[in-house]
């Protein structure tokens, strides 16, 4: 595996795996990585298709008093499982390089980027549209994946590629969960034992909540007694939201795709997860 770190050399790349005949499936991640964004990887990977994965920690999408500073940095341990995993390229810039002096632009995506994170953590999905648009612009894959754990990011990327007529696939792959439901993420690593304990709550507060909501209880009722459960097993709660899954507007018509999403911090760790509500058959 090739790890580069300059566009132009990036590009050169590139054009070499076009020139063989290769399609070119891009995985941006911000490294830290684990085995949610290694299925990412194999997901990615198709006969005839070259894989390029980027880790670049981007502060854009990071607020003032956010971790930033301490999200965790393993490049070389990444590369390693990258290349076990069979991917091809190891996109690794710098800052400096993906914003280089004198950038001034700024990508938002209006509707889905502003509730739920959007609203806890203003500027953040901006932040996000413009470091994958930069990674759209550089790589000019044909199939991009991300993990549906981050679901309103999804969304906003979807919805900016729909709009901008990017022509690119974006394929969202289900969440990878440790054996007890916990959703895989990076800064699960600043779990203490006890806070990692209690952190199985979120997963199983959602599963029932998406289990009633799916027989038809009523979601206000169901939300409220998610959100109960969540508090009394220490969480303190950003949201427990049921949303429509294309649009994210809340109080969504249950003939269409739902999700359920939920953001609760434990400890001093801050934890997202979504589940899909099951659409109700059609009566016979």
């Amino acid at each position: 595996m090739q790890t580069i770190r300059r566009v132009a050399e990036l590009k050169e790349a590139v054009s070499r795996f076009r020139a063989e005949g290769s399609r070119v499936a891009l995985v941006p991640t911000m490294g830290a990585l684990h085995a949610g964004h290694m299925a990412l990887i194999d997901a990615a990977r198709r006969p005839g298709t070259r894989v390029v994965a980027s880790i670049f920690v981007n502060p854009r999408q990071f607020g003032p008093n956010e971790d930033l500073s301490r999200y965790p940095r393993r490049e070389m341990a990444d590369a390693r499982m990258l290349a076990e995993g069979g991917c091809d390229l190891l996109w690794a810039p710098d800052v400096e390089e993906m914003y280089p002096a004198g950038f001034a632009t700024s990508i938002s995506v209006a509707g889905v980027s502003e509730g739920f994170d959007g609203a806890a953590r203003p500027g953040h999905f901006d932040g996000v549209a413009t470091v994958v648009t930069k990674l759209f612009n550089q790589v000019r894959p044909d199939a991009a994946y991300f993990g549906e754990k981050d679901f309103q990011q999804l969304a906003v990327i979807r919805r900016m590629v729909a709009d901008l007529d990017m022509g690119i696939e974006i394929v969202g792959v289900p969440t990878q969960r440790e054996d007890d439901g916990l959703a895989l993420s990076s800064r699960n690593i600043y779990l203490d034992e006890g806070d990692r304990a209690r952190a199985v709550a979120l997963p199983r507060a959602l599963g029932i909540a998406a289990r009633a909501i799916g027989r038809g209880e009523d979601p206000v009722t169901v939300l409220d007694e998610a959100r109960g459960t969540l508090a009394a097993a220490g969480f303190d709660v950003d949201y427990v939201s049921l949303a429509d899954a294309e649009t994210l507007g809340e109080d969504p018509d249950p003939s269409r795709p739902r999700r359920l999403l939920a953001a609760a911090r434990i400890g001093n760790t801050r934890l997202i997860d979504n589940l899909a509500i099951e659409v109700p058959a059609a009566p016979e």
